[in-house]
């Protein structure tokens, strides 16, 4: 991911570390936004730290996945374990807003999304062959095999899907 910002913004700089620890003085940042991530790091710690590094009216947005998303995910079919794998990774809105209260910030927003979209049957399946999402990761070998087979067998031309948003704002 450095490599493809690099590549994006040459002129930039970029510091790779993990959300629990971050590199910077305390109030350096506006704004910090974690898009489809917070999902992978401990909060207890990362929510302080984006906290900490905020500086006097700073936000921090989390955009993710709301739960009722896994309810109809167009991989669930194919890949049986994948929402339960899912559910127990992304957090309600009301588990971020308790979370991001205790760490600190005194105003926390919720919104909702909903959104639309399709795949064709090619994309589709590159997207499976390609792992495109951490859950993949979290599932057995054999699991991800008979499902990408049953995909290559029975996907239709075009996949349709909606993705159900949360944003939450904390400042």
């Amino acid at each position: 991911m450095l490599e493809v910002a690099r590549t994006s913004a040459p002129d930039a700089t970029f510091k790779e570390a993990r959300a629990e620890a971050l590199p910077f003085k305390d109030g350096w940042f506006e704004r910090v936004v974690m898009w489809l991530s917070s999902h992978l790091v401990g909060h207890e710690q990362a929510f302080p730290e984006a906290r900490r590094v905020l500086g006097p009216g700073g936000r921090l947005a989390i955009v993710t996945f709301d739960p009722s998303y896994f309810d109809a995910f167009w991989l669930n079919e194919l890949f049986p374990t994948m929402e339960r794998v899912d559910r127990e990774r992304f957090s309600t809105a009301e588990e971020l807003e308790s979370e991001l209260l205790a760490a600190g910030f005194v105003q926390v927003d919720v919104l909702r999304h909903s959104q639309r979209g399709s795949h064709n049957r090619a994309e589709a399946l590159e997207r499976i062959r390609k792992k495109h999402i951490s859950t993949f990761d979290l599932i057995s070998d054999e699991e991800y095999e008979a499902g990408l087979a049953r995909a290559e067998r029975e996907l239709s031309e075009r996949v349709g899907y909606a993705i159900e948003w949360l944003v939450v704002v904390a400042r």
